[in-house]
């Protein structure tokens, strides 16, 4: 895959995003490009746009949440509503990018683990100790990660790549950014796809 990486934008807390992690291998295949994992956190998107999670937003609160298992069901993909839901996923997000910085490939699967503890086995990932179990099954040291996710510089780099998201443009989750171009949403996999395949429209 030597073509530029698709950047994929995404948030712990978004049932969109998870459905899009287990498709983007796949995806990654079709079009011989890496795939660039991401995670962002959407509350300091939502302070820019205006805007607020879309399970609290009238009308279209009832309908996202009726068609989160709509999609995830479509997909194929496992999938049940949180206990808790939306949650702020800080520790997850600093997690993921300690991990990146010593293996990419551990990094990645951290993230398809804290999915699926939070959309598949109902886990409050918002907790750190959460985020550290997990990332212990993985056989991450969690005396290890619990000192890492204390550390300044992390804090630093994890606010870097939420900023550099802002400034990107990127407003929800899934964000996918190729050769320039944005596409948002799981539902626009197959444009994205059709696009490199072109070479645009």
């Amino acid at each position: 895959m030597s073509a530029a990486p698709v950047d994929f934008y995404f948030e712990f807390s978004s049932p969109y995003g998870y459905i899009a992690s287990a498709l983007v291998d796949d995806l990654a295949g079709r079009i011989g490009r890496e795939i660039r994992w991401r995670p962002f956190l959407l509350g300091p998107v939502f302070k820019a746009t205006g805007s607020g999670p879309l399970v609290d937003i009238p009308m279209k609160g009832e309908y996202s949440r009726r068609d989160f298992g709509r999609s995830a069901r479509f997909y194929g993909v496992r999938f049940a509503m949180p206990p808790k839901f939306p949650i702020g996923t800080v520790a997850a997000m600093r997690a993921f990018y300690w991990a990146q910085a010593s293996d990419a490939g551990l990094a990645k699967r951290l993230a398809v683990a804290l999915y699926n503890a939070y959309f598949v086995e109902g886990k409050d990932i918002s907790e750190s100790r959460t985020v550290v179990e997990v990332a212990s099954a993985l056989g991450i040291d969690a005396s290890a990660l619990e000192a890492g996710l204390a550390d300044a510089s992390l804090k630093e780099r994890a606010k870097a790549e939420v900023d550099e998201a802002i400034a990107r443009g990127v407003f929800g989750s899934p964000y996918f950014i190729v050769d320039g171009e944005p596409f948002w949403g799981c539902d626009r996999i197959p444009m994205l796809e059709a696009w490199v395949k072109r070479g645009g429209w």
